[in-house]
């Protein structure tokens, strides 16, 4: 009989450009606290302090590999401190933040599109999701969120997809002289103009070492017959190993407001556009004011759990937001309900673990195995934690929310869990997609995914 698998190879990303990310070093994935992963369909980009390689194959013999340097200020010692990707569509880019507070997006080409500063300090991870309702509902929320030690900012997906459309039709508007153009835009960093963002301050219970905004919730109860939208913030961090906050809209923010953040964008970047067409000359611009940090929004505590000494490490949540898998500093996973607030599933002895969410095919004879061309839908999939335990050199299973242990894959010591970032604006009627989890082997550079199926 033949030995079962759980794991397909799909590539291998081993190449001379990694060497400058560390690559040929034992531990180079794992043991790098400042080398940053991200990965999408048929695309990684792994960035360190001051570099970004993307390694794209379409192909196991098509392999495609660009170096980003992004311009970081020496003053500031600024250097990149967390990567992710934006897929909107046709369009795809990879976003930066660094340890100034700036958030960068950038092609695939290496250009950069756009600069914009969120709050002065260290962005410690870039989020990006979205949920999807029911068709008789209708509403879905599609957001990028900035995590800083005690800070959240979130961007609507929106905002980002209107500026990344003008910035895709301007470049196929002038693809001929596009080398003369970008020179300018880089110069500006914002020549699509700011993007609007909400900001809050969640740092009642100490600075947070990760935070995730799970959804909308409801209002308080006195404030019922409010138009505000309130969202559920969940931080980790040493002084509460879990807190949770009720974040509520800019009440500040006017009508006037909300219509001159949509409209001023596009002004700008005609006016700008206009104003290069009159000014061509030597006329240097005066240097553009230091911009005033964005005020805050309303952050209100809903609860806390402190435990010292235990300390919350990493963060990730399920595809609905309703649940949340955190690790602490005493190798303990706690599964985390966000709507009750309460934790419903303990894990003993996973010292420097790391948690992602995939979706498998648990119980998949029993239903359409009559044929052969059947194609899962979402309801044949169940909710799972893959958990990796890297002094342990395994990954584990696990079927939520009770369920038991559905399989134990081995791994070298030097493998890292990945998973493919959320792409906007996927229709409903297109097939499902369900959840998967990477693992990425450093010694090898194998890139494998864990099958969906336990059969």
């Amino acid at each position: 009989m033949s030995k079962r698998t759980h794991l397909t190879e799909l590539a291998c990303i081993a190449c001379e450009e990694l060497g400058d990310v560390g690559a040929g070093k034992e531990g180079w994935l794992v043991d790098d606290p400042n080398l940053k992963c991200a990965l999408d369909t048929h695309s990684l980009a792994l960035a360190n302090k001051t570099l970004i390689i993307v390694i794209g194959w379409s192909e196991p013999d098509c392999t495609t590999r660009v170096k980003i340097r992004p311009e970081l200020s020496p003053i500031e010692a600024e250097h990149v401190t967390a990567i992710e990707w934006l897929v909107f569509d046709e369009i795809r880019v990879a976003v930066v933040g660094t340890s100034a507070g700036y958030l960068m997006v950038f092609s695939l080409t290496g250009h950069l599109i756009h600069r914009q500063r969120v709050h002065p300090g260290r962005i410690l991870k870039l989020r990006v999701r979205g949920t999807k309702k029911d068709i008789t509902q209708g509403t879905s929320s599609q957001e990028v969120c900035v995590v800083m030690p005690g800070v959240i900012a979130r961007f609507d997906g929106s905002d980002i997809q209107d500026m990344l459309q003008r910035w895709s039709q301007e470049t196929q508007g002038h693809f001929w002289d596009q080398k003369h153009k970008r020179s300018d835009l880089e110069e500006l960093g914002n020549s699509y103009g700011r993007l609007p963002y909400q900001l809050w301050n969640v740092s009642k219970y100490g600075s947070c070492a990760d935070a995730a905004i799970t959804g909308v919730m409801p209002p308080p109860l006195m404030e019922l017959q409010s138009s505000q939208r309130y969202y559920c913030a969940i931080t980790i961090g040493e002084d509460a190993v879990i807190s949770a906050f009720r974040l509520s809209e800019d009440k500040n923010r006017s009508l006037v407001g909300a219509i001159l953040s949509k409209v001023v964008p596009a002004t700008f970047s005609t006016i700008a556009s206009f104003s290069k067409m009159i000014w061509r000359s030597e006329q240097t611009s005066p240097k553009k004011s230091e911009e005033k940090p964005q005020p805050f929004a309303r952050a209100s505590p809903l609860t806390c759990l402190k435990d010292h000494p235990r300390k919350g490490e990493k963060l990730t949540l399920s595809p609905s937001g309703t649940l949340a898998a955190v690790t602490d500093s005493l190798g303990r996973i706690l599964l985390l309900d966000t709507q009750a607030l309460v934790v419903v599933r303990l894990w003993k002895g996973y010292r420097d673990a790391s948690c992602l969410f995939m979706e498998m095919l648990v119980n998949r004879d029993s239903s359409g195995s009559s044929s052969s061309y059947y194609e899962p839908v979402k309801s044949d999939y169940c909710l799972c934690l893959a958990i990796h335990a890297p002094r342990k050199g395994i990954v584990e299973v696990w079927q939520m929310r009770t369920g038991p242990r559905l399989l134990t894959i081995q791994c070298s010591k030097s493998s890292r869990l990945l998973q493919p970032t959320y792409r906007f604006g996927s229709s409903l009627d297109s097939p499902y997609v369900p959840l998967e989890v990477f693992l990425l082997k450093g010694d090898s550079g194998q890139l494998s995914v864990l099958n969906r199926s336990l059969n």
